[in-house]
Protein backbone atom coordinates (compact mmCIF):
# COMPACT_ATOMS: atom_id res chain seq x y z
CA UNK A 1 0.00 0.00 0.00
CA UNK A 2 2.62 2.70 0.72
CA UNK A 3 4.57 1.45 -2.38
CA UNK A 4 1.42 1.99 -4.58
CA UNK A 5 0.47 5.17 -2.85
CA UNK A 6 4.37 6.63 -3.56
CA UNK A 7 3.69 5.60 -7.79
CA UNK A 8 0.85 8.08 -7.30
CA UNK A 9 1.78 10.85 -5.44
CA UNK A 10 3.66 12.53 -8.56
CA UNK A 11 0.27 12.83 -10.14
CA UNK A 12 -0.86 14.96 -6.80
CA UNK A 13 1.14 17.16 -5.98
CA UNK A 14 4.88 17.96 -7.45
CA UNK A 15 7.76 19.75 -5.30
CA UNK A 16 10.55 21.44 -6.93
CA UNK A 17 13.25 19.96 -4.62
CA UNK A 18 15.27 16.57 -5.00
CA UNK A 19 13.08 13.91 -3.59
CA UNK A 20 14.07 10.20 -3.04
CA UNK A 21 11.24 8.24 -4.71
CA UNK A 22 11.38 5.32 -2.95
CA UNK A 23 10.22 7.93 0.54
CA UNK A 24 8.22 10.34 -1.04
CA UNK A 25 5.49 8.98 1.08
CA UNK A 26 6.48 10.28 3.79
CA UNK A 27 6.68 14.25 2.26
CA UNK A 28 3.35 14.15 0.94
CA UNK A 29 1.15 17.81 1.69
CA UNK A 30 -1.52 15.51 2.30
CA UNK A 31 -0.73 13.51 4.45
CA UNK A 32 2.41 14.71 7.28
CA UNK A 33 3.68 18.50 7.90
CA UNK A 34 6.04 20.01 5.39
CA UNK A 35 8.71 20.98 8.07
CA UNK A 36 11.17 20.28 5.11
CA UNK A 37 10.05 23.53 3.30
CA UNK A 38 9.95 25.81 6.28
CA UNK A 39 10.19 26.40 9.72
CA UNK A 40 7.32 25.99 12.16
CA UNK A 41 7.25 29.59 12.73
CA UNK A 42 6.65 30.42 9.25
CA UNK A 43 3.66 28.00 9.01
CA UNK A 44 1.87 29.15 12.19
CA UNK A 45 2.67 32.98 10.82
CA UNK A 46 1.17 32.25 7.66
CA UNK A 47 -1.57 30.45 9.54
CA UNK A 48 -2.45 33.76 11.97
CA UNK A 49 -2.51 35.79 8.67
CA UNK A 50 -5.06 33.40 7.00
CA UNK A 51 -7.30 33.83 10.53
CA UNK A 52 -7.16 37.88 9.89
CA UNK A 53 -8.13 37.50 6.11
CA UNK A 54 -10.64 35.24 6.83
CA UNK A 55 -12.22 37.03 10.08
CA UNK A 56 -12.06 40.21 9.10
CA UNK A 57 -12.46 39.55 4.83
CA UNK A 58 -16.32 37.98 6.05
CA UNK A 59 -16.84 40.78 7.89
CA UNK A 60 -16.30 43.66 5.83
CA UNK A 61 -18.63 41.67 2.76
CA UNK A 62 -20.70 40.71 4.61
CA UNK A 63 -21.47 44.20 6.21
CA UNK A 64 -21.25 45.02 2.80
CA UNK A 65 -24.06 43.02 1.61
CA UNK A 66 -25.97 43.38 4.64
CA UNK A 67 -25.89 47.41 3.91
CA UNK A 68 -27.09 47.16 0.71
CA UNK A 69 -30.19 44.74 1.66
CA UNK A 70 -31.01 47.38 4.41
CA UNK A 71 -30.90 50.63 2.31
CA UNK A 72 -32.84 50.43 -0.84
CA UNK A 73 -30.92 53.89 -1.58
CA UNK A 74 -28.01 51.47 -1.90
CA UNK A 75 -29.59 49.41 -4.81
CA UNK A 76 -28.00 51.28 -7.36
CA UNK A 77 -26.24 49.58 -10.51
CA UNK A 78 -23.03 50.82 -9.14
CA UNK A 79 -23.51 49.08 -5.98
CA UNK A 80 -24.66 45.72 -7.35
CA UNK A 81 -21.80 45.65 -9.29
CA UNK A 82 -20.19 45.90 -5.59
CA UNK A 83 -22.13 43.46 -3.77
CA UNK A 84 -21.21 40.82 -6.84
CA UNK A 85 -17.64 41.55 -5.85
CA UNK A 86 -18.80 41.02 -1.90
CA UNK A 87 -20.18 38.13 -2.94
CA UNK A 88 -17.03 36.84 -4.75
CA UNK A 89 -14.76 37.70 -1.92
CA UNK A 90 -16.70 36.21 0.65
CA UNK A 91 -16.02 32.22 -1.37
CA UNK A 92 -12.34 33.30 -1.54
CA UNK A 93 -12.61 33.64 2.29
CA UNK A 94 -14.80 30.74 2.95
CA UNK A 95 -13.36 28.34 0.39
CA UNK A 96 -9.40 29.69 0.82
CA UNK A 97 -8.56 31.84 3.69
CA UNK A 98 -10.05 29.39 5.70
CA UNK A 99 -8.80 26.02 4.28
CA UNK A 100 -5.46 27.78 4.37
CA UNK A 101 -5.76 29.04 8.05
CA UNK A 102 -6.40 25.37 8.75
CA UNK A 103 -3.79 23.87 6.44
CA UNK A 104 -1.34 26.57 8.01
CA UNK A 105 -1.75 25.10 11.65
CA UNK A 106 -1.47 21.62 10.66
CA UNK A 107 1.34 22.32 8.44
CA UNK A 108 0.00 20.43 5.81
CA UNK A 109 -2.71 20.06 3.90
CA UNK A 110 -5.25 18.12 5.69
CA UNK A 111 -8.13 18.09 3.07
CA UNK A 112 -6.77 15.45 1.08
CA UNK A 113 -7.17 15.82 -3.20
CA UNK A 114 -10.47 15.95 -3.41
CA UNK A 115 -10.27 18.96 -1.36
CA UNK A 116 -7.74 20.26 -2.84
CA UNK A 117 -9.69 20.46 -6.43
CA UNK A 118 -12.45 21.90 -4.69
CA UNK A 119 -10.57 24.73 -3.02
CA UNK A 120 -8.71 25.15 -5.99
CA UNK A 121 -12.24 25.23 -7.77
CA UNK A 122 -13.83 27.52 -5.31
CA UNK A 123 -10.85 30.08 -4.74
CA UNK A 124 -10.35 30.34 -8.51
CA UNK A 125 -14.08 31.47 -9.23
CA UNK A 126 -13.98 33.52 -6.67
CA UNK A 127 -11.37 35.47 -7.28
CA UNK A 128 -12.10 35.98 -10.97
CA UNK A 129 -15.28 37.42 -10.17
CA UNK A 130 -13.72 39.51 -7.78
CA UNK A 131 -11.27 40.54 -10.77
CA UNK A 132 -12.98 40.98 -13.48
CA UNK A 133 -15.76 42.80 -10.78
CA UNK A 134 -13.37 45.47 -10.80
CA UNK A 135 -12.83 45.44 -14.29
CA UNK A 136 -16.95 46.13 -14.46
CA UNK A 137 -16.85 48.82 -12.22
CA UNK A 138 -14.21 50.49 -14.13
CA UNK A 139 -16.38 50.12 -17.02
CA UNK A 140 -19.41 51.70 -15.42
CA UNK A 141 -17.60 54.60 -14.28
CA UNK A 142 -16.48 55.68 -17.84
CA UNK A 143 -19.97 55.23 -19.28
CA UNK A 144 -21.80 56.79 -16.70
CA UNK A 145 -19.14 59.95 -16.52
CA UNK A 146 -17.09 60.58 -19.61
CA UNK A 147 -20.84 59.27 -21.52
CA UNK A 148 -18.77 57.95 -24.78
CA UNK A 149 -22.12 56.11 -25.90
CA UNK A 150 -23.93 59.60 -25.93
CA UNK A 151 -27.14 59.44 -24.34
CA UNK A 152 -26.71 55.77 -23.48
CA UNK A 153 -27.58 55.01 -19.71
CA UNK A 154 -26.28 52.29 -17.65
CA UNK A 155 -29.19 50.64 -15.98
CA UNK A 156 -29.47 48.32 -13.45
CA UNK A 157 -30.61 45.64 -16.12
CA UNK A 158 -27.11 46.10 -17.46
CA UNK A 159 -24.91 45.75 -14.18
CA UNK A 160 -26.51 42.80 -13.60
CA UNK A 161 -26.12 41.14 -17.02
CA UNK A 162 -22.90 42.16 -16.11
CA UNK A 163 -21.94 40.69 -13.04
CA UNK A 164 -23.76 37.69 -14.40
CA UNK A 165 -20.64 37.61 -17.49
CA UNK A 166 -18.27 38.29 -14.71
CA UNK A 167 -19.23 34.42 -13.39
CA UNK A 168 -19.40 32.82 -16.73
CA UNK A 169 -15.65 34.06 -17.38
CA UNK A 170 -14.99 32.65 -13.63
CA UNK A 171 -16.02 29.36 -15.03
CA UNK A 172 -14.26 29.73 -18.10
CA UNK A 173 -11.15 29.71 -16.12
CA UNK A 174 -11.80 27.57 -12.88
CA UNK A 175 -13.44 24.20 -15.29
CA UNK A 176 -10.25 23.59 -17.43
CA UNK A 177 -7.96 21.92 -14.54
CA UNK A 178 -11.21 20.00 -13.49
CA UNK A 179 -11.20 18.39 -17.08
CA UNK A 180 -7.35 17.59 -17.97
CA UNK A 181 -6.27 21.29 -18.85
CA UNK A 182 -3.76 21.79 -15.81
CA UNK A 183 -5.17 20.69 -12.29
CA UNK A 184 -5.32 21.46 -9.20
CA UNK A 185 -2.11 21.01 -6.71
CA UNK A 186 -0.67 22.55 -3.35
CA UNK A 187 1.12 25.33 -3.85
CA UNK A 188 3.98 27.46 -2.42
CA UNK A 189 4.42 25.82 1.00
CA UNK A 190 1.49 23.01 0.13
CA UNK A 191 -1.14 24.05 2.55
CA UNK A 192 -3.22 25.81 -0.63
CA UNK A 193 -4.08 24.71 -3.74
CA UNK A 194 -4.37 26.36 -6.99
CA UNK A 195 -4.12 25.84 -10.97
CA UNK A 196 -0.73 23.99 -11.69
CA UNK A 197 1.75 26.40 -12.80
CA UNK A 198 5.27 24.68 -11.25
CA UNK A 199 5.07 21.69 -13.86
CA UNK A 200 6.00 21.05 -17.11
CA UNK A 201 4.02 17.81 -17.35
CA UNK A 202 2.27 17.72 -21.04
CA UNK A 203 0.09 15.89 -20.35
CA UNK A 204 -1.64 18.96 -18.32
CA UNK A 205 -0.75 21.10 -20.74
CA UNK A 206 -0.07 23.90 -17.55
CA UNK A 207 2.37 26.25 -20.20
CA UNK A 208 -0.97 26.82 -22.51
CA UNK A 209 -3.38 27.63 -19.07
CA UNK A 210 -1.05 29.86 -17.51
CA UNK A 211 -0.89 31.90 -20.69
CA UNK A 212 -4.62 31.58 -21.26
CA UNK A 213 -4.89 32.85 -17.67
CA UNK A 214 -2.52 35.72 -17.87
CA UNK A 215 -4.02 36.97 -21.04
CA UNK A 216 -7.87 36.91 -20.69
CA UNK A 217 -7.76 36.87 -17.33
CA UNK A 218 -5.56 39.32 -16.36
CA UNK A 219 -4.51 41.70 -19.11
CA UNK A 220 -7.74 41.80 -20.58
CA UNK A 221 -9.52 43.57 -16.81
CA UNK A 222 -6.20 45.21 -16.46
CA UNK A 223 -6.45 47.15 -20.11
CA UNK A 224 -9.90 47.80 -19.27
CA UNK A 225 -9.28 49.01 -15.73
CA UNK A 226 -5.85 51.39 -16.92
CA UNK A 227 -8.02 52.84 -20.68
CA UNK A 228 -11.45 53.34 -18.05
CA UNK A 229 -9.11 55.59 -15.22
CA UNK A 230 -7.71 57.35 -17.63
CA UNK A 231 -10.86 58.37 -19.64
CA UNK A 232 -11.85 59.21 -16.00
CA UNK A 233 -8.82 61.89 -15.16
CA UNK A 234 -8.95 63.13 -18.86
CA UNK A 235 -12.71 63.75 -18.36
CA UNK A 236 -12.23 65.84 -14.63
CA UNK A 237 -9.38 67.15 -16.09
CA UNK A 238 -11.67 69.05 -18.44
CA UNK A 239 -14.18 69.37 -15.67
CA UNK A 240 -11.75 71.29 -14.08
CA UNK A 241 -10.53 73.50 -16.77
CA UNK A 242 -14.52 74.18 -17.55
CA UNK A 243 -15.52 75.17 -14.18
CA UNK A 244 -11.95 76.49 -12.83
CA UNK A 245 -13.74 79.00 -10.39
CA UNK A 246 -16.08 75.69 -8.57
CA UNK A 247 -13.94 74.66 -5.64
CA UNK A 248 -16.21 71.51 -5.25
CA UNK A 249 -15.22 70.48 -8.88
CA UNK A 250 -11.74 70.50 -8.19
CA UNK A 251 -12.05 68.78 -5.07
CA UNK A 252 -14.02 66.28 -6.93
CA UNK A 253 -10.97 65.80 -9.48
CA UNK A 254 -8.31 65.37 -6.25
CA UNK A 255 -10.45 63.22 -4.51
CA UNK A 256 -10.75 60.59 -7.78
CA UNK A 257 -7.63 60.95 -8.84
CA UNK A 258 -6.81 59.63 -5.22
CA UNK A 259 -9.35 57.17 -5.83
CA UNK A 260 -8.07 56.11 -9.37
CA UNK A 261 -4.60 55.64 -8.04
CA UNK A 262 -5.04 53.77 -4.84
CA UNK A 263 -7.55 50.91 -6.77
CA UNK A 264 -4.32 50.50 -9.71
CA UNK A 265 -2.54 50.04 -7.48
CA UNK A 266 -5.10 47.94 -5.05
CA UNK A 267 -5.20 45.31 -8.53
CA UNK A 268 -1.69 45.36 -9.16
CA UNK A 269 -1.06 44.19 -5.60
CA UNK A 270 -3.54 41.80 -5.60
CA UNK A 271 -3.05 40.03 -8.99
CA UNK A 272 0.41 41.27 -10.16
CA UNK A 273 2.64 38.93 -8.10
CA UNK A 274 0.50 36.05 -9.00
CA UNK A 275 0.76 36.54 -12.42
CA UNK A 276 4.21 37.67 -12.82
CA UNK A 277 5.36 34.43 -10.59
CA UNK A 278 3.69 32.50 -12.53
CA UNK A 279 4.69 33.59 -16.01
CA UNK A 280 7.90 33.64 -14.76
CA UNK A 281 7.88 29.78 -13.64
CA UNK A 282 6.33 28.80 -17.07
CA UNK A 283 9.45 30.43 -19.31
CA UNK A 284 11.86 29.56 -17.12
CA UNK A 285 11.67 26.13 -16.72
CA UNK A 286 14.32 24.29 -14.52
CA UNK A 287 15.06 27.22 -12.87
CA UNK A 288 15.34 27.01 -9.03
CA UNK A 289 13.17 28.71 -6.37
CA UNK A 290 11.90 29.42 -2.92
CA UNK A 291 8.67 27.77 -2.06
CA UNK A 292 8.34 30.65 0.47
CA UNK A 293 8.20 33.58 -2.34
CA UNK A 294 5.70 31.17 -4.33
CA UNK A 295 3.39 31.44 -1.51
CA UNK A 296 3.21 35.44 -1.36
CA UNK A 297 1.51 35.79 -4.79
CA UNK A 298 -1.64 33.11 -3.89
CA UNK A 299 -1.44 35.34 0.10
CA UNK A 300 -1.65 38.30 -1.71
CA UNK A 301 -4.55 37.46 -3.89
CA UNK A 302 -6.76 35.80 -1.14
CA UNK A 303 -6.24 39.23 1.34
CA UNK A 304 -7.74 41.05 -1.80
CA UNK A 305 -11.16 40.02 0.39
CA UNK A 306 -10.14 42.81 2.45
CA UNK A 307 -8.75 45.68 1.17
CA UNK A 308 -10.82 45.28 -1.92
CA UNK A 309 -14.01 46.16 0.24
CA UNK A 310 -11.61 49.51 1.90
CA UNK A 311 -11.33 50.57 -1.63
CA UNK A 312 -14.48 50.17 -3.25
CA UNK A 313 -17.10 50.33 -0.34
CA UNK A 314 -15.93 51.96 2.67
CA UNK A 315 -14.30 54.86 0.72
CA UNK A 316 -17.71 54.89 -0.93
CA UNK A 317 -19.31 58.25 1.09
CA UNK A 318 -22.70 56.98 0.70
CA UNK A 319 -21.72 53.29 1.25
CA UNK A 320 -20.00 54.11 4.17
CA UNK A 321 -22.46 56.43 5.67
CA UNK A 322 -25.48 53.87 5.50
CA UNK A 323 -22.40 51.79 7.57
CA UNK A 324 -22.18 53.70 9.80
CA UNK A 325 -25.86 54.72 10.19
CA UNK A 326 -26.80 50.96 10.06
CA UNK A 327 -24.19 50.26 13.31
CA UNK A 328 -25.60 53.35 15.55
CA UNK A 329 -22.57 55.37 14.59
CA UNK A 330 -24.50 58.43 12.80
CA UNK A 331 -25.68 59.47 9.30
CA UNK A 332 -23.19 61.49 7.69
CA UNK A 333 -25.92 62.64 5.22
CA UNK A 334 -24.41 65.83 4.49
CA UNK A 335 -21.26 63.70 3.40
CA UNK A 336 -23.55 61.60 0.52
CA UNK A 337 -24.84 65.32 -0.31
CA UNK A 338 -21.55 66.77 -1.24
CA UNK A 339 -20.30 63.64 -3.13
CA UNK A 340 -23.27 63.72 -5.10
CA UNK A 341 -22.94 67.19 -5.89
CA UNK A 342 -19.52 66.63 -6.94
CA UNK A 343 -20.48 63.72 -9.19
CA UNK A 344 -23.07 65.89 -11.22
CA UNK A 345 -20.71 68.52 -11.70
CA UNK A 346 -18.33 66.56 -13.39
CA UNK A 347 -20.73 64.74 -15.35
CA UNK A 348 -21.83 67.48 -17.15
CA UNK A 349 -18.67 67.79 -18.60
CA UNK A 350 -19.58 64.57 -20.75
CA UNK A 351 -20.26 64.64 -24.19
CA UNK A 352 -24.29 64.86 -24.68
Amino acid sequence: MRGSRAMELPEDFWIPVPLDTNNITALSPFLVPQDHLGDVSLFYGMAGFMFFIFIFGTAINVLTIATTIQYKKLRSHLNYILVNLAVANLLVAGAGSFTAFVSFSARYFVFGTLGCKVEGFLATIGGMVSLWSLAVVALERWLVICKPLGQFIFKPDHALACCALTWVFALMAALPPLFGWSRYIPEGLQCSCGPDWYTTNNKYNNESYVMFLFGFCFTVPFTTIVFCYSQLLITLKMAVKAQAESASTQKAEREVTKMVVIMVLGFLVCWLPYASFALWVVNNRGQTFDLRLATIPSCLSKASTVYNPFIYVVFNKQFRACMMEMMGMGSGSDEESSTSKSVTEVSKVGPA
